[in-house]
């Protein structure tokens, strides 16, 4: 893991048995290959912490040394083989640049109610290959298969859980049934790993290693059947606008590799294939949901500009057309008919704006024809009577 570019692994040799003469590291078993498994010692656990923990990297438990009761020889751990399996998978993946050495932390606790802890056996922080959490279960096919969908459940029990000092409201919401409605940050699990970048919990990935393809398409088989409701997608609650995207809100992304295949190829190869998928792919492409929330939108977007379009197109096949000239009303003309309390001012509720228009016009002129005073006429003048410079006589005289 610290040198993973080197062809061969004299270095390392080295500087273990350096370590060794030091007692700070020992061998605990050799495997049929002939590797050799080492563990740090009691000494070197220590020294291990005080380097590590200031940079908030957690070392594994310390693995005790056991000795046969009868014979006094060393005994290797019963899963130093899985140990192994562990130390490679995380090997690959910091060689394919998902991470730095240390990047990684085995044996993770994660605490369910009633007391019991689900260890995750690896998880890996690749911020930058986009992959800022991912939680890894290495099974050397020495579990069955529904042993590993008792897992998933576990962890997609725990990352339902809720913080202790979480708020009232978001409780009652929970114990109301409303769980798929509390925001992921209102979670437990927000507290001990950062966000995703994609919708959904942090990925959960197996790794088969020692097996077969045969038993790993069974396993697989199981894990997409029986585990189908904590890692699959839901429907969107809107069938009626033809939406296809689904909500991965609430789902554990799961995906599933060997450890062949990652040391034959590389874990930043085509070799991850996401529960429900058909075809092997890169991990950034397993774990993306190109059906899920962004489709979702692109989708509500299209059909609503289908749905006002479709509104514009009904509203014109019934705007009303004028029964004198025939064209078509306009939206004030449209508005003025069908609005309540001006029906005085509105006219012929069949005419278009133009029209009545018109019809105004003509009202005003017969208006004024009608109310025009005559025109005044001039007093008759008696011009017997009137001399220049004297006022006009009466033509009406009273009678004595």
């Amino acid at each position: 893991m610290t040198r993973p570019d080197n062809r061969h692994d004299k270095l390392t040799r080295d500087n273990l048995l350096d370590l060794e003469d030091h007692r700070l590291v020992r061998i605990e078993s050799v495997r049929e290959d002939q590797r050799q498994v080492w563990v740090l010692t009691d000494r070197g656990h220590r020294e291990a912490k005080q380097l590590l923990e200031p940079e908030g990297i957690r070392v594994s438990v310390l693995r005790k040394e056991e000795y046969d009761p009868v014979t006094g020889e060393l005994l290797g751990g019963g899963y130093s083989d899985h140990a192994a399996a562990v130390t490679s998978t995380a090997a690959e993946r910091h060689q394919a640049g998902f991470g730095h050495g240390l990047g990684f932390q085995t044996e993770v606790a994660h605490r369910l109610a009633g007391g019991y802890v689900q260890r995750a056996d690896l998880v890996m922080r690749a911020p930058a290959a986009g992959v800022p959490v991912m939680l890894l279960e290495i099974d050397r096919r020495t579990e069955d298969a529904d042993d590993l969908v008792h897992k998933l459940r576990r962890y997609a029990d725990w990352f339902r859980l809720l913080p202790s000092d979480a708020e009232d409201r978001i409780k009652r919401l929970a114990r109301a049934g409303g769980f798929d409605h509390v925001d992921h940050e209102q979670r437990l699990w927000r507290r001990y790993y950062p966000q995703t970048g994609r919708e959904g919990t942090p990925p959960l990935a197996f790794v088969f290693a020692d097996t077969t393809d045969v038993k790993v398409a069974n396993t697989v088989k199981v894990l997409q059947e029986a585990g189908r409701r904590y890692w699959a997608p839901r429907r969107y609650d809107v069938y009626q606008r033809r939406i296809t995207a689904r909500d991965y809100s609430q789902a554990v992304p799961g995906v599933f590799t060997t450890l062949e295949q990652l040391q034959e190829h590389g874990a930043d190869a085509a070799v991850w294939r996401r529960l429900g998928r058909a075809d092997d792919q890169k991990l950034a492409d397993a774990l993306d949901n190109p059906d899920g929330d962004a489709l979702f939108h692109r989708q509500v977007a299209q059909a609503d500009a289908q749905e006002k379009q479709q509104r514009a197109a009904e509203r014109e096949a019934h705007r009303p057309v004028c029964k004198r000239c025939g064209a078509k009303f306009t939206d004030q003309r449209w508005k003025e008919t069908t609005a309540s309390g001006n029906a005085w001012k509105v006219g012929d509720l069949s005419v278009c704006g133009t029209c009545r228009a018109d019809d105004i016009a003509r009202k005003e002129a017969e208006t004024a024809t009608e109310w025009e005073p005559a025109p005044v006429q001039p007093e008759p003048e008696d011009d017997r009577d009137q001399k220049p410079g004297k006022p006009r006589r009466s033509l009406l005289r009273w009678r004595n």
